[in-house]
């Protein structure tokens, strides 16, 4: 009888898992039926073009081919052959698209149920997880994000001490692979906290000093074993060692901060961590950093310039202290780009990565101004992440990933018209525009 009892309960717990499994992917197949996108040779015309890394051309054209920009110039129309979609930009502006630098976009789906959820792994230190491996391109939450001008982000894993590696992707594509720019942007860990993590930390100050030095001295362990594998495994590969030993994914998951154009992204956010944390990377001279959060960066952006750091912050959030300003966290971001900071703005969010313009237009409000919150979103992170050269600008040569505007994208009564990702024109269709098509002109009677 108890035997039963605990089948039946694990087979209706089983059943339950898979209901709801059929339910959310019938859910996301249906959020997702849109239109194909268009693919071809594009000519917009007669726009206003913000390139950011030069003049804006008033009235200009830009050619969109095989998935990059092949012309920027003034209203002169290129000798084009073959079919041409053409576009009138007539009153809207063009601008490159927006990059948020650190999301879980494509890794969480819905909070109450576990199974959608792939940003957390088990276990302290996982720099061998890889977020794009975890992607979702189904997910509800990216249409809603790319008609909203967004059209790369870096997913990022969240918990342990060292939480994995992020992934800069597209937000188009059929397969993690087929979104790609980077799956290797950068390995994320979160700095100790000095103090109380919050009201309900109810360790005394001698135990959090305890924890704190206890996680820097595994941080310290951990970049020791790491450089000493890699220097083992590079005298292994030049012949110069006549040994086999044992792979550690782990370990050669850290090499690549030594070998490659990968970042060490370190989430800090107090002033005595973010001190700590530069002390730290000024000892460690062979790797490249990112300071994440850093919503105290105001306090040392001094410090931070002269270290040359650049940092990934937001502008939406509240105080850190309850002594502060209620508008430090808007002039946080500006504040440092002011000092010389290289400033990426973020969201940090998933659902809601959606409102990145909006957070630039806080930043720019709060003392950015318009042309620096333009930046954070489009050519800093390209620089950030080493994809300047793909992303970030309106330049012949880069990645079609564009946004067609009919004013100020910061501005909440502005509406984007087209968004381009890869030269793939996106049908600006998500969840929330069916839903608003849905009730917007429903029968009367229901």
């Amino acid at each position: 009888m108890t035997m039963n009892k605990k089948n039946n309960t694990f087979l209706s717990r089983s059943g339950w898992v898979v209901v709801m499994s059929l339910f959310l992917g019938f859910a996301t197949v249906e959020a997702q039926i849109t239109e194909k996108p268009q693919y071809g040779t594009f000519l917009i015309e007669n726009v206003d073009i913000y390139p950011v890394t030069s003049d804006v051309i008033q009235g200009g054209v830009v050619v969109v081919k095989d998935g990059l920009i092949e012309y920027v110039g003034s209203n002169v129309k290129p000798d084009l052959t073959g079919d041409i979609i053409r576009i009138d930009g007539s009153g809207h502006r063009l601008y490159p698209g927006f990059i948020d630098s650190e999301t879980q976009l494509g890794l969480n789906e819905i909070g109450a149920v576990a199974v959608t959820i792939d940003a957390a792994e088990v276990g302290s230190v996982n720099p061998e997880m890889i977020a794009q491996t975890a992607i979702n391109p189904g997910s509800v939450s990216i249409p809603v994000t790319r008609v909203d001008g967004v059209t790369n982000v870096v997913a990022a894993p969240v918990s342990g001490l060292v939480s994995g590696t992020g992934s800069l992707i597209d937000l188009y594509g059929y397969t993690p692979e087929a979104m790609s720019i980077d799956q290797r942007a950068g390995i994320y860990i979160n700095w100790p906290s000095s103090g109380k993590r919050g009201w309900w930390d109810s360790r005394s100050e001698k135990e959090i000093e305890k924890d704190y030095n206890e996680a820097i001295d595994q941080i310290n362990e951990l970049f020791d074993d790491a450089r000493a594998y890699h220097t083992m495994w590079q005298a292994i590969e030049s012949d110069e060692l006549d040994a086999q030993p044992d792979v550690n994914a782990k370990m050669d998951a850290m090499r690549y901060l030594f070998t490659q154009d990968a970042r060490l992204v370190v989430r800090v956010n107090r002033e005595k961590d973010i001190l700590a944390a530069l002390e730290w990377a000024t000892q460690q001279d062979d790797l490249s950093f990112v300071f994440s959060g850093v919503s105290e960066g105001w306090r040392v952006a001094d410090k931070l310039a002269d270290a040359d750091i650049p940092v990934i912050a937001t502008a939406l959030v509240t105080p850190s202290r309850p002594s502060d300003h209620y508008a430090r966290p808007y002039q946080n971001a500006g504040l440092m780009a002011n000092a010389g900071v290289h400033v990426s703005l973020s969201t940090f969010n998933t659902e809601n990565v959606r409102n990145l313009p909006f957070h630039a237009g806080y930043a720019a409000t709060y003392g950015m101004g318009v042309e620096e919150a333009l930046k954070a979103v489009t050519i800093n992170p390209a620089e950030i992440w080493g994809v300047d050269d793909k992303l970030g600008s309106i330049d012949v040569g880069k990645h079609a990933n564009l946004i067609l505007v009919d004013g100020d994208p910061f501005e909440t009564t502005s509406i984007i018209k087209d968004v381009f990702i890869r030269g793939y024109r996106i049908p600006m269709v998500s969840r929330h525009t069916q839903l608003n098509e849905e009730f917007l002109d429903r029968d009367a009677t229901n």
